[in-house]
């Protein structure tokens, strides 16, 4: 979205820490640990009244990569404007995710806006890609591995039914709550926070490929990390995804399912490649 006059969101402890300055130039003289450094995109992690948080800079993408998108029918991201609404349709569909502390986005240009998004830093957590690797030496109870498949489910289901697809739908940007350490998850009552939002779309409707890749990613990704997936996972993933039962399932969604399992595993052939070229 292109602006005349800024886009500003900031949290009430936001607004008085950054009293007084420019939050787009307070943003950029942030001290912490980069995580990410290009031209037009910077991530880094700071601290602010003993707290951590996460800011994401974008600094205008440019001409060139907004019509190579443009080509390829797939809507450009110009800065961290599709993030924050990310996260706030994910907050009103109940998905846990990021909490967006400040936001801003200014400039009429669509190739030269300027943007950032601030979040509370997911402290005391793990990639659920993390966890899993775990596995081969410390296997989880069945209960466990069992409410993990329902839970990424539901949140498939929900976003998928109310028109949003992620786009980097991969276990690693799940993010399992160890409060009380990774030994001791609460196999009934444990928190799984959906992240990395800045590609996710948003529609009235989730287009059937937008679908297909999304679970088609979370299968590879489950697949590469060695989730363990037996026959009844999967069908346990299809039954709450669908909310039908299986033979019903299969007959509705043969468009997801037909050809799911070699689309996973050319991902994960291609993932291999590349690990093997370096």
């Amino acid at each position: 979205m292109s602006s005349t006059s800024p886009e500003l969101y900031l949290r009430e402890d936001f607004q008085k820490a950054w009293a007084g300055s420019d939050p787009f130039e307070k943003v950029e003289q942030l001290d912490g640990e980069v995580f990410r450094q290009l031209e037009a995109r910077k991530t880094l992690r700071f601290e602010q009244d003993d707290k951590s948080f996460f800011v994401k800079i974008h600094r205008g993408v440019g001409w060139y990569e907004i019509i190579e998108n443009l080509i390829r029918l797939r809507k450009p991201v110009l800065g961290a404007e599709n993030e924050y609404l990310a996260i706030k349709k994910l907050e009103q569909l109940g998905v846990d995710t990021m909490t967006a502390v400040a936001y801003g986005n200014k400039g009429s240009n669509p190739a030269k806006q300027q943007s950032f998004i601030v979040t509370e830093d997911l402290i005391n957590t793990i990639s659920l890609e993390d966890f899993c690797h775990r596995w081969q030496r410390h296997p989880p109870s069945f209960r466990l591995k069992k409410n993990l498949i329902t839970k990424l489910a539901e949140v498939s289901r929900l976003l998928h039914q109310n028109g949003v697809n992620h786009r980097d739908y991969y276990i690693c940007h799940f993010l399992l709550a160890i409060p009380d350490g990774v030994e001791n998850v609460d196999p009934d009552n444990f928190k799984v926070s959906l992240i990395d939002l800045h590609r996710t779309q948003i529609r009235a409707k989730t287009p059937e490929r937008w679908v297909r890749k999304d679970i088609a990613g979370l299968y590879f990704s489950a697949l590469e990390a060695n989730f363990g997936l037996s026959r009844n996972d999967i069908y346990r993933f299809i039954r709450v995804y669908t909310g039908l039962p299986l033979r019903q399932a299969f007959k509705d969604y043969h468009w997801l399912w037909k050809g799911l399992e070699e689309k996973a595993q050319k991902l994960l052939d291609r993932m291999q490649r590349k690990l093997g070229a370096q």
